[in-house]
């Protein structure tokens, strides 16, 4: 009987078991936490949270006299009303650098954001749930994000990236080995992650029945776990139908039948190949950009925007449930659109 795993329900299960793990590291009374964000968040939302909050304690277990003296999974909850604003703002110094089992850690402003918003809504559980008498995370003020240049490849760089797909002549020699094998696989990935925008979880969690010919569209499961339906246009089927054909000869792995993007050892692929394959490919593109599939969704997501000027039709495709995080990325795209239309009118004939 065929027994062919679920990957997005696999992956929540490995999700499940490694933020148990974290939580037993963590002071006990953390757990109710948890529990009470656990039907409003995802595993790999809990998972930062549990990964915030370690180096929080880790901190306070360093530079609190009583604290050095407990392990921190022994830390009572009374712990967090000896915790005041200064002290947050120290942790906040403290994040800039640090170092823990002989390796140096640092953060850049949105590391700092990320944890003191995972303190904040940690401080504000206990307070709204009176068990302490006071939230200081939120008395210290956010780091201020400045706006990322986004990242992508030119319009000439995706033909030319899939240009070296097809050919491989500028890889190296122990992969050309290989590349016969792949680049038909490879062709249609790449094609799929800059044809449809999608995420690279998405694209290696997909099957055979997600790939939809009759209509063209792939069905995939987003951020949060709801299931969602993208589109592709004939470049794409195109090339989801020659991997197809190529894939029809292939013997999966047991558990892997369902797959659609299969590894050179028959198993469905993972994040961490389709990344490397990714920046196999795009150092043969160019040297100055880091490119990784994020950044080709990022390259469709401006592409799209570019064509139609509509932001809440590229949050839809792209899967953002709040368009302000969509606005937020192609802000300046928005602003190229500005200067392009402040040079359309022409007050006189030159």
């Amino acid at each position: 009987m065929k027994n062919s795993k679920n990957y997005h329900d696999e992956i929540n299960r490995n999700n499940i078991l490694h933020l148990r793990e974290l939580l037993d590291a963590l002071p006990s009374f953390c757990r109710t936490y948890f529990r009470s964000v656990e039907n409003t968040t995802a595993t790999r939302t809990r998972i930062a949270y549990a990964y915030d909050l370690g180096v929080f304690f880790d901190f306070i277990h360093q530079n609190n006299p009583v604290c050095q003296k407990m392990e921190i999974k022994d830390f009572p909850l009374s712990v967090l009303d000896q915790i005041g604003r200064e002290d947050i703002e120290e942790y906040m110094s403290w994040l800039s650098l640090y170092e823990k089992d002989g390796v140096e850690y640092t953060n850049d402003e949105r590391g700092k954001h990320r944890k003191l918003s995972s303190l904040r809504s940690f401080f504000n559980y206990f307070f709204l749930n009176e068990m302490i008498r006071d939230n200081p995370a939120i008395k210290v003020p956010m780091p201020k994000l400045h706006e990322k240049e986004i990242i992508r490849l030119d319009p000439n760089e995706v033909a030319i990236l899939l240009d070296q797909v097809e050919d491989g002549a500028k890889l190296t020699k122990s992969q050309q080995k290989f590349h016969e094998k792949t680049k038909v696989r490879d062709l249609a990935l790449l094609t799929l992650l800059l044809g449809t925008g999608i995420r690279v979880s998405e694209c290696v969690g997909l099957d055979v029945k997600d790939v939809d010919f009759d209509n063209l569209a792939v069905k995939v499961r987003r951020k949060g776990g709801y299931e969602d339906v993208v589109y592709f246009g004939e470049e794409v089927e195109e090339a989801l139908l020659s991997w197809l054909a190529q894939r029809e000869h292939i013997i999966p792995q047991q558990g892997h039948e369902d797959a659609f993007f299969l590894s050179l050892q028959n198993r469905r692929m993972a994040v961490r190949s389709v990344e490397n394959l990714v920046k196999k490919y795009a150092s043969l593109v160019t040297t100055t950009k880091k490119i990784t599939p994020h950044k080709l969704r990022s390259t469709y997501g401006t592409t799209l925007y570019q064509e139609t000027g509509d932001i809440y039709l590229v949050a839809d495709v792209l899967g953002h449930k709040d368009v302000n995080t969509t606005r937020k990325h192609y802000a300046a795209m928005k602003d190229e659109n500005k200067r392009k239309a402040s040079k359309s009118v022409r007050l006189r004939e030159p």
